[in-house]
């Protein structure tokens, strides 16, 4: 045996330190696009609400601790969290293979698709019959990607693809007959939808499956089990369908 003693691995940094400090002060700081509604936005009294919204507040009441939200410059999210800035992000946040190297993710709770929103009154009803018609789109966001992704009809419909700011904008030229058809987040198509009855319909043909989660610091598995198992509660119990039906008149948590 050799005299030499034998080296110590150094210690890692602990995965409960995130939570103990959470638990310390006494609450944790969400990261979000405030302006992405029903996920997390601003009502007209500038208080930010939204489905992500209640979720968190709920879970946050489980842990013994209170939420406080933080809007952030969507495009900063990473920096933001491993800054310390905030402790999570949690704002209809694509769980991607690429994102998976940056951020440990809860299990999905929502499942989301690109859906194609036509008038009410439209004879479109499938993709093949967006040929030749003018569709809007928000600029830079996933409907984009999801709908180069589908090669066939991007190639039918790209010289008549309408880029706008937002997913409303969008919605409102479609009502007003600027364009004939809008490819949006299912979550922000339906929500819009419940509150113009009527006015539009959605086809059954659609692009992309994706799945939102909560995003954490890689290192954060303490915070990250214990959200996890307040989550799991709410589905159990039946809390996490009765927010999913407030804003979207339905329960679409994923089991």
């Amino acid at each position: 045996m050799s005299g030499c003693a034998a080296k110590t691995p150094a210690p890692e940094t602990s995965s409960d330190e995130s939570w103990t400090k959470i638990k310390d002060k006494g609450y944790f700081v969400m990261g979000l696009d405030d302006a992405f509604p029903p996920m997390g936005f601003r009502d007209e009294a500038n208080e930010i609400v939204g489905f992500d919204v209640d979720l968190a507040k709920e879970v946050a009441q489980r842990l013994g601790v209170e939420v406080q939200f933080q809007s952030i410059v969507w495009d900063t999210k990473k920096e933001e969290l491993n800054s310390g800035n905030i402790d999570v992000i949690w704002n209809g946040f694509t769980i991607t293979e690429e994102r998976k190297q940056d951020f440990l993710f809860s299990k999905p709770y929502i499942s989301d698709r690109q859906i194609i929103v036509v008038r009410a009154d439209s004879d479109i009803a499938s993709k093949a019959d967006l040929a030749g018609k003018k569709i809007g789109i928000q600029a830079a966001s996933s409907a984009n990607e999801a709908v180069e992704a589908d090669k066939e009809t991007f190639e039918v419909i790209k010289d008549n693809l309408l880029q706008f700011e937002s997913n409303d904008l969008a919605l409102r030229d479609l009502k007003g007959g600027g364009v004939e058809a809008v490819v949006v987040d299912e979550v922000v198509g339906r929500y819009y939808l419940s509150k113009h009855p009527g006015d539009y319909k959605v086809l059954k043909d659609n692009f992309d499956l994706e799945d939102f989660g909560v995003g954490f610091r890689l290192d954060d598995k303490a915070f990250h089990a214990e959200v996890e198992k307040a989550l799991d509660e709410m589905k159990a119990d039946g809390t996490a369908a009765k927010i999913s039906e407030k804003w979207f008149g339905e329960d679409i948590i994923n089991k």
